[in-house]
């Protein structure tokens, strides 16, 4: 791996003080580190930043993220980016946690079967989103899809609660750009389960260095939306 200490010093002078110190330690933007570790590794996978999220992930790991955590937000993030753009992810994820001695496959997480995923699914949308949401997959084939495959098979799943999973939700909508009405719609979904505005500002502040300012701009106008609504 290329040493940029070497090639580019005063760039990663600026990087690190930057990323390191004062946006992680912003008065009022902190966050715990769990927490801004499962949005990072999010926005790495939503930016598709390959070589930062292997720089990023051995330290999630030494921090506070289990690796049934981290393979949770690889899943998820193939319904939200799919599986051509999470590959790559998973790929490294393997190789990292076989380096680190982590016997793979981990524990399994899943809680539904293929006759109850659609149903399960739709009550986790119920819940996010409002009861409506439990008749929202009769409107077509992809909304049943929506409901059986992204909630069902992934939200309903171990290893992260349901604010945890709406936050890496979020975040992989912020960091690949284009979505912003969902990006708004799971704003509101993560303040209806008590991510607050304040709270996904933070989210958004933490994860600025790795989507650059357009995308975290455009993340907070979305989220505000979502609040005055």
């Amino acid at each position: 791996m290329m040493n940029y200490y070497e090639t580019d010093p005063e760039f990663m002078k600026i990087l690190e003080h930057f990323t390191c110190e004062e946006v992680v330690k912003e008065p009022g933007q902190e966050l715990p580190e769990d927490t801004r570790y499962l949005a990072i590794l999010a926005v790495l996978l939503g930016c598709q930043g390959l070589d930062v999220y292997k720089a990023m992930l051995p330290k999630a790991l030494e921090g506070s993220l289990s690796p049934v955590m981290v393979k949770e937000v690889v899943y998820q993030a193939v319904d939200y980016l799919g599986i051509g753009r999470v590959l790559p992810f998973l790929t490294a994820t393997n190789e990292i946690l076989t380096a680190q001695g982590i016997s793979l496959p981990l524990p399994p997480q899943g809680t539904t079967t293929l006759e109850n995923r659609l149903e399960k699914g739709a009550n986790a949308q119920a819940e996010i989103f409002g009861e409506q949401m439990k008749e929202a997959w009769k409107a077509g084939h992809i909304n049943r899809w929506l409901a059986a495959n992204c909630f069902g098979d992934y939200y309903t799943r171990g290893g992260l609660d349901l604010k945890q999973r709406e936050l890496i939700t979020f975040c992989f909508l912020a960091a690949q750009g284009g979505c912003e009405p969902q990006l708004t719609a799971h704003a509101r979904g993560n303040m209806k389960l008590g991510n607050d505005k304040d709270f996904l500002i933070r989210v958004v502040s933490q994860c600025l260095p790795y989507i650059g300012y357009p995308r975290s701009l455009n993340a907070i106008s979305c989220v505000n939306k979502a609040a005055e609504a």
